[in-house]
């Protein structure tokens, strides 16, 4: 179930919340559901600020009722900080052909799996799709992508393994230029952020390529390390939107903390291994999985 683990610990402490506390039990409940949100992938600081929230909350009412609105109330405020201004098939629409979309991500992320999502969520809506297959170090993720754009039926760029990757998008580009294609998406090779010389070369891709949107694609099972990860690709790469993968399998709090930190648009979520399993990023439909009745 998504987000099960949080809802879980979430409904554990409201369970313990009644009128009659006193302060030094009601304190324990609240460093317990501190721990309890930290544990299920919710960053220190951004735990430590709800609990703070909820503490005033209570003091004041001495009702659960009341401090579960405000806890409704203040996930509100950290999520609509993720939420997209405008969906992605608005801003294709709007902006000029064909679209660009590079994607970003550290190793493992589950990056070329989504890429092949969102190809299906836009060749759905109609849209005319390119792939590029610019992770070109090895000859397993040129393969993996080529077999995702034969069973979508969608158009594949590809070079020789070792090519140079900005020259695979370029040739992209160009070829949906010539073909009036609506859409390119530019996988690339996973990179640690800390590796100076890949970090250089997605530079060079983004330089060539332009994209309209820089996607940064998190694995949710990674935790806080997400967090850490589209910080750094943020501030060498910049980051207009984020996708999170293996949201259902995930603990689910990285959500919570990355709204918060990066205040970057969340675009979707993937929430399984079909091509249909993309959800597009919905603060309200995360809290009532959260809360709950």
């Amino acid at each position: 179930m998504l987000l099960g683990e949080l809802k879980s610990r979430v409904g554990d402490f409201f369970s313990r919340l009644r009128g009659e506390l006193g302060e030094r039990e009601l304190e324990n409940i609240l460093w317990d559901f501190q721990i309890s949100l930290m544990e299920a992938d919710v960053a220190l600081e951004i735990a430590e600020d709800i609990v703070d929230d909820l503490r005033e909350s209570f003091m004041k009412n001495k009702s659960r009722d009341v401090v579960k609105e405000r806890f409704k109330e203040k996930l509100e405020e950290i999520l609509n900080k993720a939420k997209p201004e405008r969906g992605l098939l608005e801003l294709i629409s709007e902006g000029d052909k064909p679209y660009v979309i590079l994607f970003l991500g550290v190793n493992g992320t589950g990056k070329t799996t989504t890429i092949a999502k969102v190809a299906h969520y836009l060749s759905r809506e109609g849209l005319d799709v390119v792939i590029a297959a610019g992770d070109t170090f090895r000859a397993g993720a040129i393969e993996q992508i080529e077999e995702h754009a034969r069973r979508l039926g969608v158009k594949l760029v590809k070079h020789d393994v070792g090519a140079d990757s900005a020259a695979v998008a370029y040739d992209a580009i160009k070829h949906a230029e010539a073909r009036g294609k609506d859409i390119v998406l530019i996988d690339t090779a996973g990179r640690m952020q800390t590796n100076r010389n890949l970090m250089d070369e997605l530079r060079k891709i983004a330089r060539v390529s332009k994209p309209d949107m820089k996607v940064f694609v998190g694995d949710a099972l990674s935790g806080n390390d997400v967090v850490d990860q589209a910080t750094t690709f943020d501030r060498e790469i910049g980051v207009d939107s984020i996708i999170l993968a293996k949201m259902d399998a995930a603990k689910g709090g990285c959500a919570i903390s990355l709204a918060y930190v990066l205040e970057k648009p969340i675009l979707f979520l993937g929430t399984g291994q079909k091509y249909e399993d993309l959800m597009e990023f919905d603060p309200q439909l995360l809290i009532d999985l959260i809360i709950g009745d």
